[in-house]
């Protein structure tokens, strides 16, 4: 699994959130586009956003990556940050799925 990680400082929590908000919608939109894997949006309590995405393939991973200077763009032109960005391998990835142990009983009366 491959994952593509963004680490956004803002000057404040309160313009990470928006930014979240904002950056949330577009990579919402773009799920299938891209064919994520797993996605992580993270804000921090000193105004860093940290973005987490996941994929199957290095082709998914490159595509989305090209796409990021035109998906960030909104973000810069309303914010003043720092970012740095890194591909990788994706070492551990543990998630627990929600799921219902209820089993519905039939009786006849």
């Amino acid at each position: 699994m491959f994952s593509t990680q963004l680490q956004l400082k803002f000057a404040s929590i309160a313009e990470a959130k928006i930014a979240a908000q904002s950056l949330c919608d577009l990579l919402r939109s773009r799920i299938s586009v891209f064919d994520f894997h797993g996605l992580h949006v993270t804000v921090g309590k000193e105004g860093e956003l940290a973005v987490n995405v996941r994929f199957e393939s290095i082709t998914a991973m490159s595509g989305f990556e090209s796409a990021l200077p035109e998906i960030l763009e909104d973000i810069k032109q309303a914010f003043v940050f720092k970012s740095s960005r890194f591909s990788g391998v994706c070492v551990l990835s543990f998630e627990r799925e929600a799921m219902s142990t209820a089993m519905p009983i039939e009786t006849t009366s």
